[in-house]
């Protein structure tokens, strides 16, 4: 078998390294060919040490690095996992390519996803989702007739604050924030699942990756994250996935694919699907999430109606409201009016990728001054 050329766009963060990881268990399946770092120089050097890519970048590369990990590698699939804005145009050069992009980076489906679909529909290249719902669902609905899908779920863990009341969550500290019951994730991730806007980001990145609407794309808390995703079908059927929390299951998924990788052995059904070795039983629980709790999934189903550049405005508004309250400048409670305060400002523009760009700068500058007007005072 041909080993399957790969490089990496923010190869030191978890995706990243949870992908080479991955990519160490399979030298026969798989070849680094590029790797990009931002910061993190000595364990870009551990890796390179590793891996030995032919080409690699750090932040001092600037986007021109980017693009060459991305394009000038020669990878047969990149893996797309930055943060933020900053390797938009090295994925668009790579998908104009004709290279297959698996994604990790929220804001770019959310941001451009439309203009991102275009460009692959136009050059022949395959944009892979690596979310564990965006997996379970494009493994869900694989090779059924798009016509017959009457709508998909995601699943949400609920976060640390589920079970807390409004007013509780007002002034919930930043460390009860970072406290998530079952992933391992980065600071500003692990906030976005303590408001359900990942889980709002997630439905605007479904909406791009499946063509549907939002009113067809439903969310359900299920507290154990096993189910990750459900297809309902026009005949009354529904197909589920389901898979212990863990990351490298939906990247090796995506980096083998159409393949599948032959690592893992189900010797014990019932650990499989969220039991543990000495249970004799286990329970799949769902619920239905209380948008007034937890207003920053409205604000995301809102974004998504809206289209154009909105999504871009939501997701840079965000990102300036969790920044704050991680910082200490606005309470928990703070982020949605903050994140509202934005929309209600950013003018709606058509879609391009300067009018993106625009409305993230917008977006958050209006969510700063936002931010500025509810600061909170130092103790």
């Amino acid at each position: 078998m041909k080993r399957k050329r790969v490089a990496i766009l923010g190869s030191t963060g978890s995706i990243g390294r949870q992908a080479l990881d991955v990519i160490a268990r399979h030298p026969e399946r798989f070849e680094v060919v590029g790797l990009a770092a931002g910061r993190n120089v000595e364990l870009l050097n551990e890796q390179i040490a590793q891996f030995h890519p032919h080409v690699t970048a750090t932040a001092a590369d600037g986007p021109e690095g980017l693009r060459a990990v991305a394009v000038d590698a020669r990878p047969d699939i990149l893996l797309a996992a930055t943060d933020g804005a900053v390797a938009f145009d090295a994925v668009f050069a790579a998908v104009d390519a004709g290279i297959d992009v698996a994604v990790a980076n929220k804001e770019l489906i959310v941001a451009a996803g439309e203009l991102l679909f275009g460009h692959a529909k136009a050059s022949g290249a395959r944009l892979l989702p690596v979310d564990s719902e965006h997996s379970a669902i494009f493994q869900c609905v694989a090779g059924e007739p798009r016509d017959r899908i009457a709508g998909i779920v995601l699943t949400a863990s609920g976060g640390p604050f589920w079970n807390r009341t409004r007013e509780e969550m007002q002034n919930a500290a930043v460390a009860d924030a970072l406290q998530h019951p079952t992933w391992n994730m980065g600071v500003k991730n692990t906030i976005d699942s303590a408001t359900l806007m990942n889980k709002g980001l997630e439905v605007i990145e479904a909406s791009r990756f499946f063509d549907l609407p939002g009113d067809r794309i439903h969310v359900l808390v299920h507290r154990t994250s096993v189910a990750h995703g459900f297809a309902l079908f026009t005949d009354g059927n529904v197909i589920g996935q389901f898979a212990p929390p863990d990351m490298r299951l939906p990247i090796g998924y995506a980096l083998a694919y159409p393949d599948r990788l032959a690592d893992r052995v189900a010797d014990d059904a019932l650990v499989a699907l969220g039991g543990t070795s000495s249970a004799s039983a286990t329970t799949l629980g769902f619920e239905r999430p209380d948008r007034e709790r937890f207003p920053c999934l409205g604000l995301a189903y809102r974004a998504l109606a809206e289209g154009g550049t909105v999504p871009a405005a939501l997701s840079a508004a965000n990102e300036v409201a969790v920044a704050a309250f991680v910082d200490g400048r606005i309470r928990f409670g703070d982020i949605a009016p903050c994140i509202t305060a934005a929309l209600d400002r950013v003018e709606r523009a058509e879609l391009t990728l300067d009018a993106v760009r625009a409305a993230d700068r917008a977006a958050r500058a209006a969510a700063t001054a936002a931010v500025d007007s509810r600061k909170v005072a130092p103790a």
